[in-house]
Parts: structure tokens; sequence; C-alpha cells
């Protein structure tokens, strides 16, 4: 392997000064890295300019081989602090590396700026000999391994690591059976041995443990995702054993519950969903996941024990975020970021825990009624809308026997909904297309929202007229259980559903069926009173009609 030549070399003196710069910003980094939080970010994000300013001056020159080793370790340093500071991975960063490579070759006398990215690795790691490159290049692959991973371009990072890892270093294969070869690419990758002069902020053996546990994670995912659950499980335990915080560790535990309860195993999703608790109890979602898993074994009572801690737990302030172990700048939360990850630890408010309990409460029969008129819904939460809320509560208030209640909770979505709902909704299969494209997204759109939000309120009025019905129903009034059963039938006349063989649109279909359950109730309910009075033609052709709607 060729070494170091010096050509156009910038002064010696201006080397070692760069050089002294660098070691001295790592080491302020070294000595803040161990402190809460809070303040390893805050020095994080001032040596985020340093090194950014550091990298700077050095490339005012031309590039020359003598001051890559010290340019590419500034430029991995740099772009950590960049990385490890953000939110999310970024496309700069990417350009820095693409950057570098590209001054590589031009030291070293060619080009590569019609290359792409892949192609230009490939090329530096082919052509480029020169020995004292060699750990300063691997530590930068590793990096834009990294931002490969948040981008979730696995193959990208196979392909690179093919070219930094040795032929004879095979790695053992992955538990699944099946050969995962970007795992076994990683673990073989033997990091070359650091300079003794200038060191990195973080290592790069560091980085590759970083690597190895957010492939496994991300890929556990992605199969579990695809519903391949066995290898999902696989990936998910190879994650669970490696290189992150306990922040990280709990949420691995979370999806290997989740995993586990997918192939009907419960009592080990309990397991793993304890553990995570175990290993960091602000773990939020593994309370949730948990009483899904009660609900699903039928254990009620543990069920709503759960949602209590939940509810606790999301009502209070959660603390400022801490640690006792070291700040990594390049950490595997920071790489994976999917949308079915970001679905399995969804953060609940705690109106919807509270709406979760009062609606498991009335399921299970006990009183509900504290919590359901609690609830102080939110456009941030994904809960039901207020009349659904409502119309629960009335059927709490009903069971506790507090009838009167329960018709005056059905009077006051009865009285909100009136003005809202046109005397005829029409649902039509498709809706006329305008010429326009643009037109027809918004227009189309707007007519199936407008739709949508009448069948909405026709449906909460219809159902507390409905409820209402049955109410009196059960006091034994047959009078006023006949008026409220025929008000719902006649609201419902409003509701023109399509013609015979046509379905109306895909978004209407959940209300346009639930309208027609709540019909054939209120016929049966009517016919059933025509029935306790003796007036049998009345009640023969309510319950025809039912049968017409549901044979």
């Amino acid at each position: 392997m060729k070494r170091l030549r010096c050509g156009t070399a910038p002064e010696p003196g201006c080397l070692q000064a760069w050089a002294a710069e660098c070691e001295a910003l790592a080491g302020r980094w070294r000595a803040a890295r161990g402190w809460a939080y809070g303040g390893a970010a805050a020095v994080a994000r001032q040596l985020r300019g340093a090194f950014g300013e550091l990298l700077l001056r050095m490339r005012v020159l031309p590039p020359a081989l003598p001051m890559m080793p010290l340019e590419l370790t500034v430029l991995y340093n740099s772009l950590l602090f960049v990385m490890g500071t953000s939110d999310c991975v970024i496309k700069g960063e990417a350009e820095g590396i693409r950057q570098g490579l590209l001054r590589v070759l031009e030291a070293c006398g060619t080009s590569g700026q019609d290359l792409s990215t892949q192609e230009l690795w490939q090329k530096v790691l082919q052509e480029v000999t020169v020995e004292e490159l060699q750990a300063p290049l691997h530590r930068l692959g590793a990096l834009q391994a990294a931002w490969w991973l948040a981008a979730s371009c696995l193959q990208n990072i196979t392909d690179l690591f093919r070219l930094l890892s040795s032929a004879e270093d095979c790695g053992r294969a992955p538990c699944s059976g099946e050969k995962n070869e970007l795992l076994t690419l990683l673990k073989a990758w033997r990091t070359p041995a650091e300079e003794a002069s200038v060191s990195p902020v973080q290592s790069t053996e560091d980085l590759k443990e970083t690597l190895c546990t957010a492939a496994a994670f991300l890929q556990g995912l992605q199969e579990l995702e695809a519903g391949n659950l066995p290898t999902a499980l696989c990936l998910l335990q190879e994650a669970a054993g490696g290189f992150c915080s306990k922040r990280v560790l709990a949420q691995i535990y979370v999806c290997l519950g989740c995993c586990a309860q997918r192939m009907g195993k419960p009592q080990t999703a309990l397991q793993h969903l304890k553990r995570a608790l175990q290993v960091d109890f602000q773990c939020h979602p593994a309370l949730s996941h948990t009483a899904a898993v009660y609900q699903e074994l039928g254990e009620t009572d543990a069920e709503l024990q759960a949602l209590y801690l939940l509810y606790e737990a999301v009502a209070k302030n959660p603390p400022s975020a801490t640690s006792s172990s070291p700040y990594f700048l390049i950490r595997a939360d920071l790489l994976v970021n999917t949308p079915i990850l970001a679905s399995l630890l969804r953060h609940h408010h705690p109106s919807e825990v509270k709406y979760l309990l009062a609606q498991r409460c009335l399921c299970d029969g006990s009183t509900a009624i504290t919590f359901a008129h609690q609830v102080p819904l939110d456009g941030g939460s994904p809960l039901p809308r207020i009349p659904e809320v409502f119309l629960e509560a009335a059927s709490a208030l009903e069971q506790d026997g507090r009838h009167q209640d329960s018709l005056t909770v059905c009077d006051e979505v009865i009285s909100r909904t009136t003005n809202l709902i046109p005397k005829i909704i029409q649902v039509e299969e498709k809706l006329e297309q305008p010429e326009c494209a643009s037109l027809e997204t918004g227009l189309a759109g707007g007519l199936l929202t407008q739709k949508r939000e009448s069948l909405c309120c026709l449906t909460w009025r219809a159902a507390a007229y409905l409820h209402q019905g049955w109410v009196w129903t059960k006091l034994g009034k047959g009078k006023e259980a006949i008026m409220q059963f025929s008000r719902c039938l006649n609201d419902l006349l409003r509701f023109q559903p399509p013609g015979c063989g046509v379905e109306p649109a895909e978004s209407l279909l959940p209300q346009v069926k639930v309208l027609q359950k709540i019909r054939l109730l209120s016929l049966i309910g009517r016919g059933m009173q025509f029935l306790e009075q003796e007036r049998h033609k009345e009640a023969l052709l309510d319950f025809q009609h039912g049968l017409q709607i549901s044979p």
C-alpha cells in the first residue's frame, strides 16, 4: 500500500495548528459527553459550528494528499455533530461526504464529478491505496452508511460494505436461517486502527455497533410490516442484544411484544412488554399494548388496570430527558424512523386514554359516566367526534338506571345536529368529473367531504332518536317509544341510497351501512311496540320492511 508523499502540501505549521485545533475541539466533547443530556446537547451545537468553520478554512487550499487524512477526520467530526444535533438526517450531510470524496480524488490527480454516489465510493475505495487514508475513508464510509440507513437505502449499504469488508471475513450467519447479507457484512467489517495524532469524536467501532443494531431493528420492523413474523422476531431479538440506549431498547421490546401478539403468543408478548417497562418506566406505549393484550385475553380487570396506569403516566408532565450514560452523536433512534415504528410507539393524549377507559367500562357494564363526560376532545387525538361520545355517555347513563339523564343527553345531540342536515342526501356511485384535473381533485374531494359530514350528522341524530325509543320501551312508555322510533325512520327518509346494483363511494360506505342498521333496529323496536298494542298490521309491515333490509 502506498504512503503519502509530500507534494503541494500546506505549510507544516498550518497542518499542526489545524490538528491541534481539531484535537482541542474533540477534547471538549469528550469532557462534555458524560454531562446531563441538556448540557451535552448544548456543547454539541457549539462544536457543530466550530468544526464547520475549521473545515471551511482547510478547504480554502487546493486538496493535497498530505492534508487529506486530517481534512477527512475534520469532515467526519463535523458531519457527526450535524447529524447528532438534528432531529432527522438531512440532504446536506450526504453532499458533504460527496465533496470529501471528490477532494480525495482531486488530490490523487483524478476526478469523479459525473459519478453517482455509489460509483464514487467504488472508484475511491478501489483506486485510492494510500495507507494513511484508509482509516479516515472507512470512517466516512460508516457515516455514509448511517445516512443511507436513515433513508432506508439498505441495498446501497450492502454494496458499500462489500467494498469495505475483506473477502475472507465471511462473518457468522444470522439466526433466521436465511442469510442476512447486510448484517453479515457489518459484523465482518474490521474497522482500521485509529490514528494516534488526531482522534475522532465517535470511534469507528462505536459507529459500527450502532449500525448493526439499527440495521437489525429497521429490517425487523420491515419484516413485521410485511407479515414475516418469524424473521421479524429474529431480527428484533438481534437488535435487542445490540448497542443502544435504554430508551431504544425499551422500544425494541415493545416491537417484540407486538410481534409475539401477532404470532398468537399473548403471554410471550406480555413478557416482552414487561421487560420494556423494566428497562424504561417511561415507555408509555408498553402500557397501551399491554392493555390491548389483556383485552385479547378477556382479562378485563388487568386491562383496566393497565389503562389506569397509562392515564396516570401520560397525565403527568414527563421529567426532563436525562441520561447517566455517555451521549453518542450517532444513535440507533436517529437512524430508525419509519411509519410502522411511529404507529407502534404512538403517543396517547390523556383525553384519549380517559375515553378508552370509559369505553371499556361501558362494554364491561361498569359505570363510565365520569370518564365519558370529562373527555376534553381535541383535534390532535384520534378520538371519536363529540356527538359519538355523547351517545356513548347516554348508553352508560341508561345502563346505570339514569333514564331521564340519558334522554336529556340524546336531546342535546338532536338539537345540535338539526340545522346541519339537508332535506335530501343523495349518494351516487361517482361524482361528476370536471374537465380540469386540479379542479377534479378539489371539487370531488369537497363534495365527498360535505356528503360525509351530512351523513355523520344524520347518523348521530337518528341514533339519538333510536336510543330514546329503546329507553322509553324499557320504561314501559309505548306511545313515546313509537314516537321516537317514527322520528328516527322519518329522519332516515332524507337519505336516498344508490340504486340497485350501484355501490356508493368507498369513503361513504361505512356510514351507509350504519344508517341501514339504525333503520333495521328502529323498525324492529317500533314493530314490537305495535305488537304489544295489538296493532298487528302495522307491526307486520315494520317486520317485513326489516326483512327487506336484512334478510
